[in-house]
């Protein structure tokens, strides 16, 4: 399948300052694409060269097969951007901004006036039709902003911090309508520093430092290959101390230690929270939940801890800026 995004040895340099070194990476069509790195990253920069805002000093992007060098009409009509900032339209009503922006589309009347109304059910804003914009809360703003990204119908949505500034609640009625977004067949490409809202929305990640893309894919892949090993979490009732003497005897077994973490599960004496570092495959696995048993261990949990996007993160980077 042809990537709805990609880019070829993509370079932009300020002067002295590289921006973005040789970037190449590719976004599925579909996709919720979480676009991670410290600030100075790049991450802006990329997503501009993928608006046509900013041409690349070297290489190429391609939205959907089009070149943002030669295509750049084809590629405003594929791409809705949302930049972290709103804008400077305040003095209008709802209705007037995204009608202003629908006639600089070219969508004529009466679509127009009905495209508005859809925009609006779909963020739930159609109670504050006839409100202005300088009125609306951080939160509203954002779900506006996003209505307005929409007014083409654009296949590939960018979005650049949305989360900026929300509060949990905005948060979370942000994170369900970009789940519903993807549901119509959009594909987004989202930044944010926010890695645990990611977590829960994103399918595919890019990791990128001081221009560098340093990882990029599904989630599931990225996190196995970061950590080769399992992380077991076993919680016990009691014999804690016998069970890490067995694990730590038991092929596969790289370690086996009662947490000590004060957050950790009290459950009576002798029992707890067991963390195993487990390098075997999934058959020694079976085996080894078998020989808790057996040795009458009480289990009550028994699961892989996953890990999350903060710790691939901090796995990955070093903290530097371009």
């Amino acid at each position: 399948m042809t990537p709805i995004v990609q880019t070829v040895n993509l370079s932009q340099r300020f002067g002295d300052t590289v921006a973005l070194d040789d970037l190449n990476l590719q976004i599925p069509a579909g996709a919720v694409y979480g676009f991670i790195g410290p600030n100075g990253a790049g991450k802006t920069t990329t997503m501009r060269i993928l608006t046509t805002l900013l041409p690349p000093t070297v290489g190429d992007a391609f939205i959907a097969g089009h070149s943002v060098r030669k295509e750049p009409e084809a590629v405003r009509r594929m791409v809705g951007f949302m930049p972290d900032y709103f804008g400077v339209y305040e003095t209008m009503r709802v209705w007037e901004y995204l009608d202003f922006f629908g006639h600089l589309y070219g969508i004529q009347q009466p679509r127009r006036t009905a495209l508005i109304d859809e925009l609006l059910e779909l963020v739930d804003l159609t109670v504050k039709r006839e409100s202005y914009v300088m009125n609306l809360s951080r939160g509203m703003k954002q779900r506006l902003s996003l209505a307005r990204t929409m007014t083409h119908d654009p296949k590939l949505l960018i979005l650049d911090e949305p989360a900026s500034g929300l509060d949990p609640r905005a948060r979370i009625e942000l994170r369900e309508l970009l789940r519903e977004l993807r549901r119509m067949g959009k594909t987004i490409m989202i930044s944010s520093h926010i890695l645990t809202e990611l977590a829960e929305m994103c399918t595919h990640i890019g990791i990128i430092e001081q221009g560098r893309l340093l990882a990029s894919g599904d989630v599931a892949t990225i996190m196995a290959e970061l950590r080769p090993h399992k992380l077991l979490e076993i919680h016990v009732l009691a014999q804690a101390s016998a069970a890490v003497e067995l694990l730590n005897r038991y092929p596969g077994v790289a370690s086996a230690v009662i947490d000590d973490d004060e957050e950790a599960l009290p459950l009576g004496p002798d029992g707890g929270t067991l963390l195993v570092n487990f390098t075997g495959d999934n058959q020694q696995l079976s085996a080894l939940l078998a020989q808790l048993i057996a040795s009458s261990i009480p289990i009550i949990h028994f699961a892989e801890r996953r890990s999350d996007l903060e710790e691939v993160f901090l796995q990955v980077t070093k903290g530097a800026v371009a």
